[in-house]
């Protein structure tokens, strides 16, 4: 059984796909970000970074306590190998997934982040022209990198669907909120089109989606309550005693 911690936003659901098209049991345990959830002691123990996604696998390998993981990069690496599913069928083709699921952690996720950070913002925060230009061009750029990839191969590691799709799909179904013409992307629109149909990505992507908000119908106090909690955080201090000593 596999726990993951989870919220229903693009990284949760990368996941969340992965599971539901690997077909093992798992049980959801939700991190309420609004709430705070991820800055709890319990999930810190798990995740040092306080955020979500992580798993907890609670029969691993190597028969001892329970392993988890976090980034959730690194989680669906891990679930590919413990079960020998969507990471490529040799040593060139798990590398060929891999860095794909590597340019989505380092790319298409901060990226298209922020640009909708920068987007939900309002005229009261300052000018955000530069920012908004900035990333809507770096969207539009990893738009047109997906594209000419699938160009001459079905998938983004080649002709088999992997985790690096499972990863990037999430982060596209806003795509006309993010200013992108579909029509511009053929080759991204016939991947986007297939993955849409697929029934376990289908489940993946709904699970919690009865939790989700409209941060734009939310009230103005709601949203200052969120900001304060979510955004500008700092770093968290180490304890005073207890430590290695330097």
């Amino acid at each position: 059984m596999i726990d993951v911690h989870y919220w229903p936003t693009p990284n949760g659901k990368k996941v969340t796909i992965q599971l539901e098209e690997c077909g093992i049991d798992y049980q959801v345990v939700y991190c309420h970000i609004g709430m705070g959830d991820q800055f709890s002691d319990d999930f810190l123990a798990i995740n040092p970074n306080n955020r979500m996604p992580a798993i907890l696998d609670n029969a691993p390998a190597d028969g001892g306590p329970p392993l988890s993981v976090f980034e959730s990069g690194a989680c669906m690496m891990y679930l590919a190998e413990k079960t020998g599913q969507f990471g490529g069928r040799d040593e060139r083709e798990k590398w060929e997934v891999y860095q794909w699921v590597m340019w989505q952690m380092a790319n298409q996720g901060p990226k298209f982040g922020e640009r909708g950070h920068f987007a939900r913002l309002k005229d009261t925060e300052g000018d955000q022209s530069y920012a908004l230009s900035r990333f809507n061009n770096e969207v539009h750029r990893l738009y047109g990198v997906m594209n000419n990839r699938l160009y001459d191969r079905r998938y983004l590691a080649g002709d088999e669907y992997t985790i690096a799709d499972m990863a990037c799909y999430p982060w596209t179904v806003v795509w006309e909120q993010q200013g992108i013409d579909l029509d511009e992307f053929k080759y991204f629109k016939r991947w986007y089109e297939e993955l849409s149909e697929r029934p376990a990505l289908q489940r993946g992507m709904e699970v919690g989606s009865e939790l989700s908000q409209d941060y734009s119908k939310l009230p103005d106090e709601e949203i200052e309550r969120l900001k304060a909690l979510l955004y500008n955080q700092r770093a968290r201090p180490a304890p005073d005693t207890g430590g290695i000593d330097t």
